[in-house]
């Protein structure tokens, strides 16, 4: 079963720094590897994706700038390095792995950032 697992969340002052991981297990033919974040009373909202056949990756309007998407296809590993943290970035992230016709979502974790 296609799993994944994110980590490297937690508690960080305003202006630091997180990197997020996300490791997808199981037997997976993913195209791309996306973040999405919810905050407290919030919708989901998209954060970035990556396509691993190649190109930029793409990010929200919210975030570009201060976030930075990469991967490792060999290892089904996706990152999201993000600087410069906000208290309105404090939400759970959660990955997403996807095919063209599937999308297995992570079970988040949780970024809280301090003012």
């Amino acid at each position: 079963q296609v799993q994944p697992v994110e980590s490297g969340g937690g508690l960080v002052q305003a202006g630091g720094s997180l990197r997020l991981s996300c490791t997808v297990s199981g037997r997976t033919f993913s195209t791309y590897m996306a973040w999405f974040r919810q905050a407290p009373g919030k919708e989901r909202e998209f954060v970035g994706r990556l396509t691993w056949s190649g190109g930029s990756p793409y990010y929200a309007d919210s975030v570009k700038g201060r976030v930075t998407i990469s991967g490792d296809n060999a290892k089904n590993t996706v990152y999201l390095q993000m600087n410069n943290l906000k208290p309105e970035d404090t939400a759970v992230y959660y990955c997403v792995s996807g095919t063209p016709t599937s999308t297995y979502w992570g079970q988040g974790t949780q970024v809280t950032v301090s003012s």
